[in-house]
């Protein structure tokens, strides 16, 4: 068997109450990669990237008791906040730094703020034997923003799971959110564009935890307000309950401002639901195109209403658009990567 391999994560991921792609990612690879060797876990706390001191000195001696030579992942949550602690062990432990989001690039983030976790993680990353972001262009950024050289930056991709086709709606108004609601999913965004078509038939359901940040949980909510009833505010679902969700979609709606891939593009996807989503990151690598060239949806600039409310309007509107899509859907779905290939690209960075 392959040498162990000790992994550093934020504490709670497998928290049901607060699901996020970035503790799927993580979960799903190490249940892979514990299939061919040790996984040593160390689970560090809740409030990364600003840690209670507690939490930096049980990192420390964590990190401290490994053995030389040792592999560590790091989730970039926790690694890219404490570069202080990574920089003395570059030499001594072999630090690979997954990012699934630059630490600066959060949404509403004061500038000095953002320009202070930026440094830190810059610091992080240059130290790392390794880094792995979650999409080419997510890659591409990491290097641009740190100076890294080109290519450098290794990519894992997020899998997803086969399942089954969803039964599409004749009028295609059932429309589907699935993110927690936060400033950088952009719920505000949408419900805005979702007044601009408000004379036409659909519902639209917000799936996601309501706890991130109340504030502006309550200005998503004021928004709605006057839409009566038509956006539904669901919570968190997980499992089968998110399953159902989505079988009874018509079109994913996801108006992020930024998002490194959108793994709730290719679920979706795998279930032959089309996707109106935001021309960010790695999102448009997660639709992708069916063989024939087809996009199994819509990508808008993010952050403009009128460009998102006016696709929403071509949805609903017009049979083909519908009828397209679905079909670039369904043929898409037999090229969405597995878990398996995330997998085993994360172990050919772990051990080249």
């Amino acid at each position: 068997m392959t040498a162990a391999l000790h992994v550093v994560l934020p504490g709670g991921i497998d928290d049901p109450a607060a699901p996020s792609g970035g503790n799927t990612y993580d979960r799903r690879v190490l249940t892979g990669l514990a299939g061919t060797r040790e996984v040593h876990e160390i689970a560090v706390g809740a409030a990364w990237p600003y840690p209670a001191e507690a939490d930096r000195a049980v990192l420390a001696r964590a990190l401290d008791e490994l053995p030389a030579g040792a592999t560590v992942l790091l989730d970039g949550l926790v690694g890219c906040a404490v570069p202080e602690l990574l920089e003395p062990l570059a030499g001594r432990l072999r630090l690979v730094v997954l990012v699934h989001l630059p630490l600066g690039d959060e949404t509403g983030l004061p500038p000095a703020a953002a320009a202070e976790l930026t440094a830190r993680e810059r610091r992080t990353v240059r130290a790392a034997a390794a880094v792995v972001a979650t999409s080419d262009a997510a890659a591409r950024r990491l290097e641009t923003l740190h100076d890294l050289n080109a290519g450098s930056v290794h990519v894992a991709a997020p899998g997803v799971d086969p399942a089954p086709l969803a039964t599409p709606g004749p009028a295609g108004d059932r429309l589907l959110c699935v993110a927690a609601l936060t400033p950088r999913k952009a719920q505000d965004v949408l419900v805005r564009a979702l007044h601009a078509v408000a004379e036409l038939p659909w519902t639209c359901t917000l799936v996601g935890a309501l706890d991130r940040d109340p504030a502006f949980v309550d200005r998503v909510r004021d928004l709605a307000a006057p839409l009566s009833g038509r956006v539904v505010f669901a919570g968190t679902r997980t499992g089968e309950a998110l399953a159902e969700t989505y079988r009874q979609a018509d079109l994913l709606v996801l108006p992020s401002l930024a998002e490194t891939y959108g793994m709730v593009v290719t679920e979706a996807l795998a279930r032959g639901v089309p996707v109106l989503g935001t021309l960010v990151a790695g999102v448009p690598e997660a639709l992708g195109a069916a063989p024939d060239g087809a996009r199994p949806g819509t990508l808008v600039p993010p952050g403009d209403v009128p460009a998102l409310a006016a696709a929403l309007r071509r949805w609903l509107t017009d049979p083909a658009v519908r009828r397209d899509q679905r079909a670039a859907a369904a043929a898409r779905r037999p090229g969405l990567p597995g878990w398996d290939l995330t997998t085993r690209r994360m172990s050919e960075v772990l051990h080249p």
